[in-house]
């Protein structure tokens, strides 16, 4: 027979293998951050000047009022961006409900039963030789009444619950970066359809001068005709260009229309038409911008804080799989009152009940189920990892390209305005010579047809270059703020 002395080891010992196979947790491969390749400054940037252009806000940035009134109408009334304000309080809740996790649960109960046993049970009859004091019955079949209060509640010894709470609240700060991130795009997008629409109409009204212009050529042309100086085949090519160009126009009306409703729909209305600036679209001149320094993109951009607060969640969560592997220690208590008549419920202490207990668990077997979160919550942190560089390499390059395009557009758009200069000068000259008999009519529908398309080519570089202004804005992490 085993002595007490050895018996009064078996608690410990058991404890000891419990907590010994619950701490050992599967070693994994863990993978940190490394920005050592971020570029001190931008190509060609000689001198690292810290001036950043995002800091400015987009309603200094902007100062179209125009452009403004619609910018702080899609804040408002977007209804994808009112979307992520709701994913942004399912994030906050969850806050709460991870907080409330590691709080004592209490709760109030109350219940009334009857119950019949069988005489010849072992609950029969000890009910049947149960004295009570005198004078009191035990009522056939036996009620029961009770009411009182229970709590449970899980010592967070390992951290585990605090940790989730932690990842939640990273979690809704990173959909508030998202939500800031989705600010910047439809700010960005907004203006760029706003500049559309100011080329477009530029566009319609160059179209109506050529119509013009082609209107006198082609009255002198069968003037010409009538007097036997031109053909019919010259009075046919005149009155075809002057229908093409015509034609143009309905097709630039269509695309104003389509732009007008892509910007109400931005904006979260009904198509309307949509006020805009009265100065020509070619004197807007774009803000100028600085870059700053490729590191100031970690602060300024959206995306990146998103990218690296869902970093630091994961590693949370990588620490609240590992904790499951621990043993959890749990508390319950109760108190309250319980009697077979309502009228002895309040009695004390002969109706009152209270109980306390603790409980320590621990995996012991097949702990497969947590070994598979956790080997998944690590991965997942990995990936974050890798999303977080991705994030930061992505930024990087799009302020580059942009920084190329807005100087690239700069030249391409200073030659192209000399060449519009030059062939606007050409249609005067050109419809002089015709008028003269001294030029051919195909010269001059040449010439025509040639300075359309560069005004048109110009107006289109014009708008390029503003929005590669835009993009540079919304590529440094400016429009947000």
């Amino acid at each position: 027979m085993i002595s007490n002395r050895y018996k009064s080891l078996y608690v410990p010992i058991l404890l000891l293998i419990l907590a010994f196979s619950s701490c050992k947790a599967p070693g994994l491969i863990e993978k940190d951050v490394d920005l050592s390749a971020l570029p001190k400054q931008y190509a060609g940037k000689m001198q690292r000047d810290t001036t950043n252009t995002a800091l400015i806000n987009w309603k200094d940035y902007f100062t179209d009022p125009y452009l403004a009134k619609l910018i702080d109408s899609a804040l408002v009334h977007n209804q994808e961006l009112n979307m992520m304000l709701q994913e942004i309080a399912i994030s906050k809740s969850e806050i709460r409900a991870k907080k409330g996790e590691y709080l004592p649960f209490v709760g109030f109960g109350a219940a009334a039963e009857t119950e019949k046993v069988g005489r010849y049970t072992s609950q029969g009859a000890n009910d049947a030789n149960t004295e009570i004091k005198e004078g009191v019955e035990f009522p056939e079949p036996l009620p029961n009444y009770k009411f009182g209060l229970q709590a449970t509640w899980e010592l967070d010894i390992w951290g585990k619950l605090r940790n989730a709470k932690k990842a939640a609240v990273l979690n809704y700060l990173s959909s508030v970066e998202g939500r800031n991130f989705m600010v910047t795009q439809l700010v960005g997008e907004i203006a760029q359809s706003y500049y559309e629409l100011l080329a477009l109409d530029n566009q319609l009204a160059i179209v109506n001068r050529n119509i013009e212009i082609q209107g006198n050529a082609f009255r002198i042309v069968k003037l010409q005709k009538e007097a036997a100086k031109a053909t019919g085949l010259a009075v046919s090519k005149f009155e075809a260009e002057v229908l093409y160009t015509r034609s143009l126009q309905y097709e630039i009306q269509q695309k104003i229309t389509e732009t007008e409703n892509r910007i109400n729909f931005l904006v979260g209305r009904f198509p309307q038409p949509v006020e805009r600036t009265a100065v020509s679209f070619m004197d807007i001149r774009p803000a100028m911008l600085n870059a700053g320094i490729p590191a100031q993109l970690l602060e300024n951009r959206t995306d990146v804080k998103q990218a690296e607060l869902a970093l630091q969640a994961a590693k949370l969560d990588v620490k609240v799989a590992k904790a499951r592997f621990y043993p959890s220690l749990g508390i319950s208590a109760g108190v309250g009152f319980e009697a077979f008549k309502p009228k002895f419920l309040l009695n004390s202490p002969e109706s009152l009940l209270y109980s306390i207990a603790g409980e320590l668990t621990a995996p012991l077997i097949n702990r497969n189920e947590i070994k598979a979160a956790y080997i998944g919550a690590n991965a997942k942190q990995v990936q974050a990892v890798y999303e977080y560089e991705q994030t930061v390499l992505n930024a990087y390059i799009e302020v580059a390209n942009q920084l190329a395009k807005v100087s690239n557009l700069e030249k391409s758009y200073d030659l192209k305005t000399q060449q519009v200069e030059a062939l606007n000068r050409s249609v005067d000259i050109a419809g002089q010579l015709f008028g003269s008999a001294r030029a051919d009519y195909m010269e001059v529908l040449m010439t025509q047809r040639d300075a359309l398309e560069s005004n048109f080519d110009l107006v289109e570089t014009k708008v390029a270059q503003l929005n590669a202004y835009v993009q540079l804005y919304q590529a440094l992490g400016g429009g947000w703020n």
